[in-house]
């Protein structure tokens, strides 16, 4: 009956609800593990689940009198959860069939994301083999139970969902397996799992939702006023500016297109292509963002796939971009600005705004389904015509979700985005602290080498997301000083560079952290992690990805990787068949890429099958060309293409920005680093520049076109 009197009054004081109960099995024996946000994570798992369990109470916890007597009322144990010997006491509970609850973090999270896993809970699932029951707890760190700082969201009252995700085992390798032959190691993998099982729990938990309905949840989390967002412009904007920014917006694009009609957008990064972006999801038009350093033969070609009819765009923006000629060139398309059709909004429409929308949201926008396509973005065209890459709503937030439950982002941090928002990395990587509640600071290029380091100091930001290739160009502008709260930096869209690693952790006391996509995952496949962190490595695949490896003959080490999961796209737009969608097969896509995964789980990118050369019968990867040539000039950059040979079947060339490398040179560091002949570029061909893509890859396209005319 206490039990029911206390339901009653957390269901009245924090709305609770409990998602999943179909997923709580009919056995005893559970090992129930949660993420612990508060003080109240126990009694509120004590009343809500159906099951009777023995909490496992960590020693600190027990030495407070308070806990100790709300302690009296349900069963518990008192442990250590960082030591693995005083788990036994668990153990035997498990093996009697009773139910344990246990917080594998140990302590409550002080940033709302998830913490340190310790191994204890993870050999004991290993260990006993009993099934997992996770349980999400969310919203529970936003009351004064908690322990966020008092700069983060604190309500008196919040709204508290618990979430039961389907049962799981750990498998822990046994004592006779040669692999792992020490008890240490055996915990270690035991407890490894049991971090991939809360990382996953925290992203299953997610909701299914549109983008803008997301952007709607997190302006009734963080309220209207919360400051969020700054641009070239510097002034900070809210919630609320967003959004009214984005309902007119969303308002004015009706007035160009139809109800799910792919529109083109050509916008840099500012704060009203957001604001257009989350509109346009409002409004159930799909935004397919063109890269506007493709020129116009590459924006047409784009929008010939994704069969764009109207493009979006502004007057400031192609005179500052000196695009005219650009968009001049475009054919058999209507291009619109914003600037004119602001005059098209109406004294009826601004009533609709301020008298309706604004107080309304849900009730003005138009329904849609998480499943519905929500952005078109294009792949880099570095390999012939780009295809345009169709992403769901669910797509998007997913790979979100996913990266979120990896990397502890909160609302402390502040985000540095110079990703072009046309960019997969660019695009999740702004909406990820704009629906989190943490402030970001965009800026229209990543090209100011030294701007951005300075404004990277003066915004106070901590998390920066970039290519190799840009941080190394901002590491040779910036004071040591610049980069001195910078906590989280993660390279993506090319390899790191092994003296752009260098140069940020001697430079600037910064590890960088590598991370694996592409534009058909949205983009992050794998990601290392600060807690999980292998340096070599692209990281460990993202929570709720699955891989297989496809054997490639001539390759020894590794396969094709193949990837499936929720933040795989939809399909794609080929310039062949425009507006067709061509969806991966059973969910299954091909990334192109040969890689090793190893025994932790670690990918390691060994190149792309069209960056391999046949030279003399063998397969020879142009990334070790490349490698080669980065350690025999680190100083300067470096790449590598392929043309046909009638006597070897293919020859290397490497482009080289170096006057003085010799091939003499790079045959020694081959030697050295053990590396084949093979692998020493036939011919270097010095030029002043290294052509890139807009996104910061190397384009291999004009590379191979140089190659062939040399």
């Amino acid at each position: 009956m206490f039990a029911s009197i206390l339901r009653f009054i957390s269901k009245i004081l924090f709305r609770v609800e409990v998602r999943g109960l179909e997923n709580v099995p009919a056995e005893d024996g559970l090992l129930i593990v949660a993420n612990h946000e508060s003080f109240l994570d126990g009694l509120l798992l004590c009343i809500f689940l159906p099951k009777k369990a023995t909490f496992v109470v960590h020693t600190s916890t027990f030495k407070k009198w308070s806990f100790r007597q709300a302690l009296r009322l349900t069963r518990h144990v008192e442990v250590d959860t960082a030591n693995p010997i005083a788990m036994k006491k668990v153990i035997k509970l498990l093996e009697s069939g009773e139910n344990v609850v246990v917080f594998p973090e140990g302590r409550v999270t002080a940033t709302g994301e998830i913490q340190k896993v310790y191994d204890g809970p993870g050999f004991i699932a290993g260990k006993t083999g009993a099934t997992v029951l996770p349980v999400r707890i969310d919203g529970a760190s936003e009351s004064y139970f908690g322990r966020l700082s008092r700069h983060q969201l604190k309500r008196l009252f919040p709204r508290v969902t618990l979430t039961v995700l389907p049962t799981t085992n750990i498998v822990m390798p046994k004592a006779s397996n040669r692999s792992f032959p020490t008890g240490k190691q055996r915990r270690r993998i035991a407890g490894e799992g049991m971090r991939s099982v809360m990382q996953k729990m925290l992203f299953q938990a997610q909701k299914s939702r549109t983008l803008f309905e997301a952007f709607l949840d997190a302006v009734d989390k963080f309220g209207g006023d919360y400051k969020l967002i700054e641009d070239l412009n510097e002034v900070e904007e809210t919630y609320q500016d967003l959004l009214k920014k984005s309902l007119a917006l969303g308002r004015i694009a009706c007035k160009v297109s139809s109800s799910g009609e792919v529109v083109g957008v050509l916008m840099p990064n500012i704060t009203n292509t957001l604001a257009l972006i989350f509109g346009m999801s409002a409004f159930n038009r799909v935004p397919a963002m063109l890269n506007y350093t493709s020129g116009a033969a590459g924006m047409q070609n784009a929008c010939i796939a994704a069969n764009v009819k109207t493009i979006i765009t502004s007057h400031k923006f192609i005179e500052a971009a000196e695009l005219e000629n650009v968009v001049a060139n475009l054919r058999n398309l209507n291009v619109v600005y914003l600037e004119d059709l602001r005059a098209q909004f109406g004294m009826l429409d601004r009533a609709w705004l301020m008298g309706y929308a604004l107080h309304y949201p849900r009730l003005a926008m138009e329904t849609n389904s998480p499943e519905q396509p929500a952005v078109v973005l294009f792949t880099s065209g570095s390999e012939g015509k780009p295809k345009g890459v169709v992403h769901s709503h669910k797509s998007i937030l997913a790979n979100v979700a996913q990266i979120k439950s990896i990397i502890d982002f909160s609302p402390t941090d502040k985000f540095m985005m110079v990703l072009p928002v046309f960019h997969s990395f660019g695009f999740t990587g702004t909406l990820l602290p704009i629906l989190n509640g943490i402030k970001i600071n965009i800026f229209p290029s990543p090209l100011q080498y030294k701007v951005i380091p300075e404004l990277i100091y003066n915004k106070g930001c901590t998390v920066f997301f970039a290519t190799s290739t840009f941080l190394g160009n901002y590491a040779k502008f910036a004071h040591p000083h610049d980069f001195n709260k910078l906590r989280i930096v993660v390279a993506g869209a090319e390899k790191l560079n092994d003296e752009v690693r260098k140069i940020y952790s001697e430079k600037f006391g910064i590890h960088i952290l590598e991370g694996y996509g592409t534009t058909e995952c949205a983009p992050a496949v794998a990601i290392n992690s600060p807690i999980a962190n292998l340096i070599g490595s692209v990281g460990q695949l993202v929570s709720g990805m699955e891989a297989k490896l496809e054997a490639v003959p001539g390759i020894t080490n590794g396969g094709l990787l193949h990837v499936r999961g929720e933040n795989v796209m939809l399909g794609y737009f080929l310039f062949d068949n425009p507006g067709e969608l061509n969806s991966p097969a059973e969910g299954w896509y091909n990334t192109g890429d040969i890689v090793e995964i190893d025994a932790q789980n670690y990918i390691h990118i060994r190149g792309r099958v069209k960056r391999f050369a046949k030279v003399a019968g063998e397969m020879v990867s142009l990334e070790v060309v490349e490698h080669i040539a980065n350690t025999a000039a680190p100083d300067h950059l470096h790449a590598a293409s392929s043309i046909s040979n009638a006597q070897r079947g293919e020859s290397i060339i490497l482009f080289t920005c170096d006057k003085k490398l010799k091939r003499e040179d790079l045959q020694i560091v081959a030697k050295n680093l053990g590396l084949p002949e093979l692998a020493v570029a036939r011919k270097i061909i010095v030029i002043e520049e290294i052509p890139l893509l807009g996104s910061g890859k190397t384009d291999y396209v004009t590379l191979k076109q140089m190659a062939e005319a040399a």
